[in-house]
């Protein structure tokens, strides 16, 4: 099925309508869908490279819509948000995090793990449903999007637009690991530098 899915999608990136479906494909994966949008941005880049920055903003501006959809479901509909979240195996991780966010603990961790599930292969949509479930600060939360969705989205866009076809033999082989690997790194920055400006105001 995934496969089948897989395929459909980059049938939809050379569809005469593709920025459409890269906006509908952008919105849903960050709530429900399997597949990520990553599989319509590169062929898209390919075909039309004066385009690369719009095609970076429409997946990040619906992704981040669905993100947002997504943590809606997590506020307001409770079964079907902790269904999802057993799917993927998330559902102790949860309750501790809800536990910790109510207590005044967790706030800084959950950053970190949103940022991650924005920018590397995590699955997003566990974690913007589970924001929502988790009742995690809805600006902060769309502000975390913009930045991970739009950084991820704005680096698959432009080195698919400086490098063709050498860019999608390395994220065949290597995408997955870099992402995490860059990903991780940005966030012990950020750790540092919240760690630092708090031992020394």
């Amino acid at each position: 099925m995934l496969n089948s899915l897989y395929k459909k999608c980059l049938d939809l990136a050379a569809h005469k309508s593709s920025k459409f479906f890269l906006g509908l494909v952008s919105f849903i994966e960050s709530s429900f869908f399997p597949i990520p949008p990553d599989v319509m941005i590169i062929p898209m880049v390919f075909s039309r490279k004066r385009e690369f920055f719009k095609i970076f903003l429409i997946a990040t501006i619906f992704s981040v819509l669905g993100g947002i959809f997504g943590y809606f479901i997590g506020s307001f509909f409770f079964d079907f948000a902790s269904q999802i979240i057993n799917l993927y195996g998330y559902e102790e991780k949860m309750i501790k995090i809800k536990n910790d966010l109510s207590q005044g603990a967790g706030f800084f961790a959950w950053l970190g793990i949103l940022f991650l599930a924005g920018f590397t292969p995590l699955p997003y949509k566990v974690f913007t449903i589970a924001s929502g479930l988790v009742g995690f600060n809805l600006f902060v939360f769309i502000i975390v999007s913009i930045i991970s969705r739009g950084l991820r989205f704005f680096i698959i866009s432009y080195l698919s637009f400086k490098f063709g076809h050498l860019f999608t033999k390395f994220m065949e082989s290597h995408g997955s690991k870099w992402f995490t690997m860059i990903g991780v790194v940005l966030v012990f920055i950020f750790a540092v530098v919240i760690y630092v400006f708090k031992h020394t105001s």
